[in-house]
């Protein structure tokens, strides 16, 4: 598969013949990682999330309610694409809304893991990650609320890069949580994530929380030689799977023998993440998903009675289950009575999580953990929704925290199913964390 860096060095004419091809091979592969065939520009082809506005496709998050509607204007994600000759190509499947952790919750139904197709890809960005894994893409657009990158990009061996919150524009990102939403690139190596990371990050005035800051190229830049030190979570390994404990095993050793010097540190209990990330994600989707009522654009219910029928209908109509659940805990988790209780004592919990980490990096660089307790579980197998807001329990923190982190793939169990980790660094700290994962890439030589 040719990666990103070789394509930038082909003719629009040999583009164009690559993009077909890899049309060809996703409609014939049954993965369903992509959901629609559009094109944008010429350049080279990239994957999108199907809630990444794009001029003139129809970007429906991955729900029934967005049917019909058809995206006016490109996200600045896109813009700043194709200024730098990439071009968008093919909308990917995701779970409807990014609310989901295997892209088993889409309109369009699941997307499979190209290792084993009886198991799911991850999610939210299933479709993203399944098809650079799976040779369908060069790479991939996908945004990450509380692991949507990394987790899937974990699962189906490829790389999975998450920025500093702020520093990639959200304009133009259909918002879930918008205190916690990135977009990143999903890509066959660290060094594409670099190049993919530099044509679309930069300052927007049209997303008040994006930061102003230097634009310099991590791309040609990356020092795998350089020195780190690296912090290991021994509390956070002690409940993951077998195989996920061997690899972080093998990438310690692998990093202590490239120069590097590993610390141990303990974090809180990754419950108390997962139960903070829940009420602030969910609080701030409800509030979200208000807008998508049948009035002002996709999916509207046949011959209402009345306003309020129209309103009920679209929505009972339109969304699915898992984005009914979390509109209704966003909800009451803000509602009178429960607002001091759950939302205002979550908001606290974040801050500490924050000087948490903030601890950790006055005396390391980099921090290396799990993306997910074990490899990619079955289609079907995480049905209950506690169990499938469990396999975020390694990701979601940094989300809270606004950190950038990337996920790359390290080794295979003998079901020869890939496994990932991730290392974290720093609020903007994007060419130290490119550093660190260009030098554990080297040292551990992932073979696909």
């Amino acid at each position: 598969m040719i990666t990103l860096k070789e394509a930038m060095s082909k003719s629009k004419e040999e583009l164009a013949e690559i993009r077909d091809e890899l049309f060809k091979k996703a409609k014939e592969s049954g993965l369903n990682a992509y959901i629609g065939f559009e094109t944008h520009g010429e350049g080279v082809p990239i994957l999108i999330k199907d809630n990444i506005q794009v001029h003139g496709w129809s970007i429906t998050g991955g729900s029934n309610i967005l049917q019909g509607y058809i995206a006016p204007y490109n996200a600045t994600v896109i813009e700043n694409m194709l200024k730098n000759g990439f071009a968008p190509a093919g909308r990917a499947n995701m779970d409807e809304f990014a609310m989901g952790s295997t892209t088993e919750t889409s309109f369009y139904g699941p997307t499979l893991n190209p290792h084993d197709t009886s198991r799911v890809p991850g999610g939210s960005s299933g479709g993203s990650a399944a098809a650079v894994a799976g040779g369908e893409a060069i790479a991939a657009l996908g945004s990450d609320t509380g692991g949507s990158i990394r987790q899937p990009a974990a699962y189906c061996g490829v790389v999975g890069f998450k920025p500093t919150y702020g520093r990639v524009s959200r304009f133009g990102l259909a918002a879930y949580a918008s205190s916690l939403d990135q977009i990143g690139p999903i890509t066959q190596n660290v060094e594409d994530a670099a190049i993919l990371y530099d044509a679309i990050k930069g300052h927007d005035s049209k997303d008040s929380t994006s930061y102003e800051f230097e634009n310099e190229p991590i791309y040609g830049n990356i020092d795998a030689d350089r020195k780190l030190t690296i912090a290991v979570i021994d509390n956070y390994i002690e409940v993951a799977s077998e195989d996920v404990k061997k690899a972080h095993d093998e990438a310690i050793k692998a990093l202590e023998e490239a120069g590097h010097t590993i610390i141990h540190k303990n974090m809180s209990n990754t419950k108390y993440d997962i139960a903070t990330y829940y009420i602030v994600a969910t609080a701030e989707a409800a509030t979200n998903l208000a807008r998508y009522d049948g009035v002002r654009y996709g999916r509207r219910c046949e011959n209402p009675k009345n306003l309020e029928d129209l309103y009920f209908r679209s929505r009972s109509e339109g969304f699915g289950e898992e984005v009914k659940r979390r509109i209704l805990l966003g909800n009451f988790v803000l509602s009178s009575g429960y607002y001091d209780a759950y939302y205002l004592k979550a908001q606290k919990v974040r801050h500490l999580i924050r000087d948490e980490f903030k601890k950790i990096f006055a005396e390391a660089d980099l921090i290396l953990s799990p993306v997910a307790p074990s490899v990619a579980p079955k289609l079907g197998e995480l049905q209950d929704p506690l169990e499938m807001y469990k396999s975020d329990m390694y990701t979601i923190a940094i989300n809270l925290a606004g950190l950038p982190a990337i996920s790359l793939p390290i080794n295979k169990n003998s079901d020869g199913m890939p496994v990932g980790l991730q290392l974290i660094a720093d609020a903007f700290e994007e060419k130290k964390l490119f550093d660190g994962a260009s030098s554990l890439e080297r040292a551990v030589a992932y073979s696909k």
